[in-house]
């Protein structure tokens, strides 16, 4: 996998102060994308021990809320694995801290990844331009969800998170 950036003290991509990793590599092409430089998955660099590591040492501190993958997008098809064995990783390790995942893809496409159980949030769909709004908590179109992981999977239909604005 590569990736573009590890942002960290970010307010932006989830609940809380959070750190995000910006994975190479998208198929959807939304017109409007705010980071279409991320599309091409040979794109940025080599996701390595040294990126992980950096990582990792983020969500060690208490103040950081959680983890959010983000590019690009992070179940483009070269991403899945290595995304899906970090969430792993970060739950087992930091089982305090919240994962929130972005994707192009409806959750009806992705539910039955195996992965998806140790992530708290998905916000799932493609950005819209014509459904944009800066208003919006998250997300960039009123199109987008954000779907609670963990309700989902035991209802077995997609449950919205309950937004604390």
């Amino acid at each position: 996998m590569r990736y573009h950036n590890i942002t960290k003290d970010d307010m932006l991509n989830g609940e809380g102060l959070r750190v995000v990793l910006w994975v190479a590599g998208c198929g959807h092409a939304c017109p409007g994308c705010h980071n279409p430089v991320t599309w091409d998955a040979q794109g940025g660099i080599p996701f390595d021990q040294a990126a992980k590591n950096e990582l990792f040492a983020e969500l060690e501190k208490d103040y950081v809320s959680g983890a959010t993958f983000s590019g690009g997008d992070p179940l483009f098809p070269v991403n899945r694995d290595t995304v899906g064995a970090l969430c792993r990783e970060i739950r087992r390790r930091f089982p305090k801290k919240t994962i929130w995942l972005y994707t192009g893809y409806q959750w009806e496409e992705i539910e039955n990844l195996p992965f998806l159980d140790a992530v708290d949030v998905v916000v799932d769909g493609r950005f819209v331009q014509e459904r944009a709004d800066p208003q919006l908590h998250w997300r960039g179109s009123a199109n987008q969800r954000l779907i609670d992981v963990r309700r989902s999977l035991t209802q077995r239909v997609p449950a919205l998170l309950k937004e604390n604005t």
